[in-house]
C-alpha cells in the first residue's frame, strides 16, 4: 500500500519566488493503483501532465531528476516555481483538490513558511512543518550533488568566462566539498561558510540581491518580468552608464593594479544630463545587473579570504537563465584573486531549499 503521507512535497517560500519539488512514484503496483484515492490521482496527474500552471506557474522540465530512489520508492523528482504573490491561489488549489483529506504534512522553508502558515491552516486546513532555510539549503545541495543530474555532473564552472567565443561550461566534481563558501542569491543574499554537513555558519549577507536587480529594472526600464529585465540587459552597454577607471585616469591606475576597464563608480556617468539623455533602457538594465553582480562578487571574495576558503559555490534563482551574471562572477573571482578562487555553479541553482524540505518530510515517521 502507498505510504499514507503521499504526496511528497518540499516547499521553499521565498520573498519573490515559491519553489516546489514533487516526488512522483513510478513503481506503483496494480493493487496500489486500485487503492489510491481519487484526490491523490488527481494531484499526480495535474502536476506531471502540465508544464504551466495558471499564467505564472512553471515546471522546469529540463531539471527533472529521473529514476531516483527515496525511502525505498522509485520515481521522478519534479521542480516547479511560481511567484510568491500567487501563494493564495496555490493554497486555494490545495483546498480544491482536497489536500487536507490525504492527511499529508507540508514541510516548508523560507520566510513564507512563517508568513503564510495561518493561511494554509484557515483556507486549506493544512498544517505546515516549518524548517530552517539554511539547514534545508545545505541538505538539498549535498543530496542533489550526491545523486548527480541524470548521469551528468550537477556542478560546473566557466572556462574563459570573459571571452564570448571561447567561453565553455565545464563539469566539476565536488567530491571534496569542504570547506565551501556558499553564496545564496535570492531576493537578498546570504553567505555561508560550510566546513562539514553539520558544521556551517552564516558569515554575512547583503540586501542587494536578485530582488534589487529586478526592482530597479522595473523602475528604470518599465519591464514587468525577470526574464524581460535579463533580455534587456543582454542588449545593453553598461559603460554608457558606469564611470570606469579609464574615465577618471585616462587608462589604468597602475600603482594599485586597477585596469582601465574596471568600474570606478556604478551609474557614475548618470550625473551628466547629456549622458542621461543619450542612455537607453537596455544600458540601464545592463548596468543594474553588473552593479548588483559586482557587489555580490566583491563581498564573496572578501568572505572567502577571511575564511581561508577557495571553493565558492553560487546558487539561488537570481542565476536562473542569467549567464551574464554567472560569467561575470566567474571572471571577477578569478581575476581579483589572481587565480586562487574558483566560482562554481549548480544546475538546480534555486531549488535546494525545497529539496532539503522534502528530505526532512521523509524523516517523519
Amino acid at each position: 500500500m502507498l505510504k499514507s503521507f503521499f504526496p511528497w512535497f518540499g516547499l521553499d517560500i521565498g520573498g519573490t519566488l515559491v519553489k516546489l519539488v514533487y516526488f512522483e512514484p513510478k513503481d506503483i503496483t496494480a493493487e496500489e493503483e486500485e487503492e489510491e484515492v481519487e484526490s491523490l490521482k488527481s494531484i499526480r496527474k495535474y502536476l506531471t501532465s502540465n508544464v504551466a500552471y495558471g499564467s505564472t506557474g512553471i515546471r522546469d522540465v529540463h531539471l527533472e531528476l529521473k529514476d531516483l530512489t527515496l525511502c525505498g520508492r522509485k520515481g521522478n523528482l519534479h521542480f516547479i516555481r511560481f511567484p510568491t504573490h500567487d501563494m493564495p491561489a496555490f493554497i486555494q488549489m490545495g483546498r480544491d483538490k482536497n489536500f487536507s483529506s490525504l492527511h499529508t504534512v507540508f514541510c516548508a522553508t523560507g520566510g513564507g513558511a512563517y508568513k503564510f502558515e495561518q493561511d494554509f491552516l484557515t483556507i486549506g486546513d493544512l498544517h505546515l512543518c516549518k524548517l530552517d532555510e539554511l539547514d534545508c539549503l545545505i541538505k538539498g545541495i549535498l543530496y542533489i550533488d550526491s545523486v548527480g543530474f541524470n548521469g551528468r555532473s550537477q556542478c560546473y564552472y566557466f572556462k574563459n568566462p570573459a571571452d564570448s567565443e571561447k567561453c565553455q561550461k565545464i563539469p566539476f566534481d565536488l567530491k571534496n566539498p569542504y570547506p565551501l563558501l556558499l553564496v545564496n542569491i535570492g531576493s537578498g543574499v546570504s553567505i555561508l561558510a560550510v566546513y562539514s554537513k553539520d558544521n556551517y555558519k552564516r558569515v554575512t549577507g547583503t540586501s542587494l540581491g536578485g530582488g534589487t536587480f529586478f526592482g530597479l529594472c522595473c523602475l528604470l526600464t518599465g519591464c514587468t518580468t525577470f526574464e524581460e529585465a535579463l533580455e534587456m540587459a543582454s542588449r545593453g552597454d553598461s559603460t554608457k552608464v558606469d564611470k570606469l577607471v579609464r574615465d577618471i585616469y585616462g587608462g589604468d591606475y597602475e600603482r594599485f593594479g586597477l585596469p582601465g576597464w574596471a568600474v570606478a563608480s556604478s551609474f557614475g556617468n548618470m550625473v551628466s544630463k547629456e549622458k542621461r539623455e543619450a542612455v537607453r533602457k537596455e544600458d540601464l538594465a545592463r548596468a543594474t545587473l553588473i552593479t548588483i553582480t559586482n557587489n555580490i562578487g566583491s563581498i564573496a571574495r572578501m568572505c572567502a579570504l577571511n575564511e581561508n576558503i577557495n571553493q565558492v559555490v553560487f546558487v539561488g534563482n537570481f542565476l536562473r537563465v542569467n549567464t551574464i551574471a554567472m560569467r561575470l562572477l566567474a571572471y571577477a573571482l578569478d581575476y581579483w584573486s589572481k587565480g586562487q578562487l574558483k566560482a562554481l555553479f549548480s544546475e538546480h541553482e534555486g531549488y535546494f531549499g525545497a529539496v532539503g524540505a522534502l528530505l526532512e518530510l521523509l524523516k517523519i515517521p
